[in-house]
């Protein structure tokens, strides 16, 4: 058997009361990883049907050539903190996110593993349930809606254009998971993997995979409460998970928005200006530090000398515009000289 650090490839499968799914997973695995330079790990979180016992007679079988790893949890903790836990105890060039639940294909898995194997420029791709024109069985109307306006938030508040971002198939070279710090233990681990491996600058691929729903009474665990968490987490990821600068910034930036928003309109119509401008005003704080959101305020606030009533409002659009023209130039320009902090 080859030393751990020979490992290629780790495949981290989470598992919480799945022992009707656990044989048949360990079959598809053997026959698309049965090799010495893959691990299977494991990661029972405080199953309380025999999941870890079929497990354990597995690796007492031992008719594998893969290293068959069982980590077991004592309390159930969520999905994020099996994953968390996997990943410490991984050894594999490439990590593998994979479920337990037969929803998502082994041989999309596979496919995945050969194309970031032999692509020295992919570093992490996604899985999507919406892109492929392989086989689907959906038909939970609520849960695929919540996960398709989940991706869109994303997309928006991180500027992506993913098509799935809960889909439980992922997979990344260890130098990025090196680089990011995870911290959710429920559902939300999705959110927080793309949000950090977007914020550390790493380009996210997408692969098409089939998709075989299954019902509660086939042991769906995910369900509509946590699709409302997940609105929870994105707002997490994306306004409170900052820098102390990034958080300064955007509450300089809302604040003086939202005071410009006061400026438009009269009784409901000036409140919605006053919250449009200020979730704006958030935006530009996550995008720009105090001295280059400066230059927008400062940009705005000369806006607003000309004109009157239409006229002024025209002027504050146009003087915004070119105040975010200038910042963006202002801030490409001081990146160059290791001024990035301030602007």
């Amino acid at each position: 058997m080859p030393q751990e650090n020979s490992k290629k490839l780790s495949i981290i499968i989470p598992v919480y009361n799945e022992e009707n799914f656990i044989h048949k997973l360990f079959e598809q695995l053997k026959s698309q990883f049965n090799n010495s330079t893959s691990e299977i790990i494991f990661v029972d979180d405080g199953s309380t049907d025999r999941s870890s016992e079929n497990i354990e007679k597995i690796i007492k079988e031992g008719n594998y050539n893969f290293t068959l790893k069982h980590i077991k949890l004592n309390i159930n903790s969520g999905k994020g903190k099996a994953i968390r836990t996997g990943i410490k105890n991984s050894n594999g060039k490439y990590i593998l996110l994979q479920d337990a639940d037969l929803e998502l294909d082994i041989k999309d898995a596979k496919e995945m593993y050969e194309i970031i194997s032999t692509n020295k420029e992919i570093k992490c791709i996604f899985g999507s349930r919406y892109l492929s024109g392989k086989l689907k069985k959906n038909n939970y109307f609520l849960n695929n809606l919540v996960a398709k306006l989940n991706s869109l938030i994303f997309n928006i508040f991180f500027l992506q254009s993913l098509s799935d971002v809960h889909c439980g198939l992922k997979i990344f070279h260890k130098s990025v998971l090196k680089k990011i710090n995870l911290t959710v233990n429920d559902f939300g681990i999705e959110i927080d993997l793309a949000s950090q491996v977007v914020r550390n600058k790493f380009y996210i691929y997408e692969y098409g995979v089939s998709y075989y729903f299954r019902t509660k009474a086939e042991g769906k665990k995910i369900t509509w409460v946590d699709g409302l968490k997940s609105f929870y987490y994105l707002l997490k990821v994306r306004f409170f998970d900052n820098s102390i600068a990034t958080n300064i910034s955007i509450l300089y930036s809302s604040i003086y928005m939202g005071f410009v928003g006061s400026h438009f309109g009269m009784g409901l119509g000036n409140t919605l200006f006053i919250f449009f401008f200020f979730i704006l005003g958030s935006f530009i704080g996550l995008h720009f530090k105090i001295l280059s959101s400066s230059i927008i305020f400062f940009s705005i606030f000369i806006g607003s000398l000309f004109g009157q009533g239409n006229g002024t409002t025209i002027a504050v659009i146009l003087f915004f515009l070119l105040g975010l023209f200038i910042a963006r130039k202002s801030k490409k320009y001081f990146e160059k000289i290791s001024f990035s902090n301030y602007f």
